[in-house]
């Protein structure tokens, strides 16, 4: 049988100011599988130490309450999913969770807070977390939700490295999962965190009942993006109990293998993070996702609410692979 030749209308590896349509990364998507990781490998390797992965730790300081009913999320208030409402974390408890991080090999400390956006009174109180943690001589990352300019400022400020916060998904299906804010909400909070002069960690959620198409899409914003975000998480979707998405069909665990290639050969700099859902995923899968170009992981026992492979299961991985952390190379 003759193999059909896919032809792009852009290079493999294209100039920043040109622009991804959404039919050239859904052709990606459609590669026969060894040759659609293959040109992702290359991509990496081109970049990046193709053994090293960055290892980011995840904290929630605040769990629980949230007034969005995003559909995929235990901590909403729309959804009876058992999380309950907390108050912030003490700024003692939060740094004590940084050096534990920091001594199990983490270089990056996120700080994630559930609600829609921060007030006065809980900006003061991240902003002394930020300045603690980065005293503490590790990177800072921190999802807050949406922010005006006067948080991004304080932010900047405080010395905060990275902001998280994940597009979700495609324009045309975000309605479908989300009713108490717009996809625009989401851009300018990004758009807002660059004039800041702070990184941006944006991605997005695979296996919501999305079509190919749609998950094409959520690469191509995320690709298109001037410039597009320095770190990627892709999350396979936790389906709790409780919430509107516990019931939706199981993802391929290869098609979720080819998001991470698509993501790194469209976004070359990029940091691709395997993060929520790699707790049900096999050592193999896993080390696929690596192959496709996958250099980062949340490293801990918990996300914000739902769990992630154990420190020692994560060391064990990497010794299997021959894999190392990136802050024991650099």
């Amino acid at each position: 049988m003759q193999t059909q030749t896919l032809h792009f209308s852009r290079p493999l590896q294209a100039a920043a100011d040109q622009r991804w349509s959404v039919a050239d990364i859904e052709a990606l998507f459609k590669l026969p599988f060894a040759d659609l990781l293959f040109r992702a490998q290359r991509v990496h390797r081109e970049h990046f130490d193709p053994n090293a992965v960055q290892l980011s730790t995840l904290l929630s300081i605040k769990t629980g309450g949230c007034s969005e009913d995003c559909g995929y999320c235990p901590q909403s208030a729309f959804h009876d999913a058992g999380v309950e409402n907390r108050k912030m974390l003490e700024l003692d408890k939060v740094v004590a969770a940084a050096k534990a991080a920091q001594a199990g090999g983490a270089d990056r400390f996120c700080m994630g807070a559930a609600w829609r956006e921060p007030s006065e009174e809980d900006m003061a109180a991240v902003v002394e977390m930020v300045k603690a943690v980065r005293d503490l001589g590790m990177e800072t990352c921190a999802t807050l939700g949406m922010l005006n300019d006067a948080q991004t400022a304080q932010l900047k400020d405080a010395g905060l490295d990275y902001y998280n916060h994940n597009i979700d998904t495609a324009p045309e299906f975000y309605g479908n999962i989300i009713s108490t804010r717009d996809y625009q909400d989401r851009l300018d909070t990004l758009e807002r965190v660059r004039r800041a002069g702070m990184h941006v960690c944006s991605g997005g959620i695979i296996g919501m009942g999305e079509s190919l198409t749609q998950r094409a899409g959520l690469i191509a914003q995320l690709a298109n993006m001037e410039p597009y975000p320095e770190s990627v998480p892709i999350n396979n979707l936790v389906k709790v109990e409780g919430t509107p998405l516990a019931d939706t069909a199981e993802l391929d665990p290869l098609d979720f293998v080819r998001t991470i290639a698509v993501a790194r050969i469209t976004m070359p700099k990029a940091s691709v993070r395997l993060s929520a859902g790699r707790q049900q995923m096999s050592d193999a899968v896993q080390a696929l996702c690596f192959l496709a170009g996958a250099n980062s992981i949340f490293y801990g026992e918990q996300l914000l609410t739902t769990g992630n492979p154990e420190v020692e299961r994560d060391r064990a991985l990497m010794d299997k692979l021959g894999m190392y952390p990136f802050a024991e190379k650099h």
